[in-house]
């Protein structure tokens, strides 16, 4: 009778390179004291065996840390995302820490050693995901992860939580296409983000439904900073047939827009709509309250939190995909065209 073949072990896939138990160990726990020709060997020999190593069947309640990891930090965006993992995390009584990638949406290599040597009891990914061969890397060493807010389609085996941009974007420009505008502006995200991809997808979509043409000159890429908003806003709205509206993408770039008509004389809503995107809590402060589509940030974070939570303590969770839906706010930045 044939036995069950045993799986890969440290001391098996050592023995097959001529290295010691400690190197290999080494490795798979992150440390910088290995040669990166041993390294590669090793990481080699780790996919090629399909090694995998066993997290607890049950991590204690309190113990272990998040690494919530954003491509960029600094708007209320990323504040609001924040405050739901956070939230989520205290009542499994869970510490978070913060990582930004400067921009990117891929990790450097310095971030993948730092949390292979820590390492968290997950990680939650904000608009950014993982090469193949980071992966896979965590993977071999039981730590798992979600994303938030992808920035294209994450692999089969990765939970993901995100909003339903599409709709959002059509929402949005419905709106102002029932109130008569024609030429509709739009200031969109960064084009290698898929939410903001599909906002646009919706945009497009609320104009075919109407048989009304868009206007390329009038679709311009933004980062969704305040900044982009401005400057793109300037731009638009000093054309010699300028929109009467805009889809501003972010609330961030509908602030940048407001200060660009402002600076140029132009009324909102009695010259120039506008509809941003977002609801953050400062979009009914602005003057006037910006008309907006909510994005359930807080609930995305909590939701995507709690997922990694699950798979980290080897529960299954709920779903794996969460889309949550968005909602056209109206209040004063829009107005009917005259």
């Amino acid at each position: 009778m044939t036995g069950v073949r045993p799986g890969p072990t440290i001391a098996s896939i050592a023995t097959e390179l001529g290295l010691s138990v400690p190197t290999v160990s080494k490795v798979l726990n992150g440390r910088s004291d290995v040669a990166p020709a041993t390294r590669d060997r090793v990481e080699a020999a780790l996919e090629k065996h399909q090694y995998r190593r066993r997290r607890p069947a049950t991590a204690p309640a309190g113990t272990g840390l998040i690494d919530l990891v954003f491509h960029r930090l600094g708007s209320g965006w990323s504040m609001e995302i924040i405050r739901g993992v956070e939230a989520a995390a205290a009542e499994s009584r869970t510490s978070v820490i913060l990582s930004e990638l400067g921009g990117e949406h891929r990790p450097p290599a310095r971030w993948l050693d730092t949390t292979i040597a820590r390492p968290p009891l997950g990680v939650l990914l904000v608009a950014a995901n993982l090469s193949e061969a980071q992966h896979q890397q965590l993977d071999r060493r039981g730590i798992p992860y979600v994303v938030i807010d992808t920035d294209g389609e994450p692999p089969a085996d990765v939970a993901s939580v995100g909003s339903d941009n599409w709709n959002g974007g059509l929402q949005a420009t419905r709106h102002l296409l029932a109130l008569g505008h024609r030429r509709i502006a739009m200031i969109t995200g960064p084009w290698d983000m898929l939410c903001s991809r599909a906002r646009v997808d919706g945009f497009r979509s609320a104009h075919e439904e109407r048989g009304v043409a868009v206007d390329p000159a009038l679709v311009r890429e933004g980062n969704f900073y305040v900044e982009a908003g401005f400057d793109l806003g300037v731009e638009l709205l000093s054309l010699p047939d300028r929109p009467t509206a805009v889809f501003a993408g972010s609330d961030m770039q509908a602030l940048g827009l407001l200060r660009a008509a402002h600076q140029l004389g132009l009324r909102v809503p009695e010259d120039l709509s506008v509809v941003g995107y977002d609801d953050l809590p400062l979009a009914s402060w602005v003057g006037p309250p910006l008309t907006t589509v909510r994005q359930p940030l807080a609930e995305m974070g909590a939701a995507a939190t709690q997922i990694l939570i699950d798979i980290a303590r080897g529960r299954s969770p709920k779903v794996r995909r969460l889309n949550l839906s968005t909602e056209l706010v109206v209040r004063d930045s829009t107005a009917a065209l005259h």
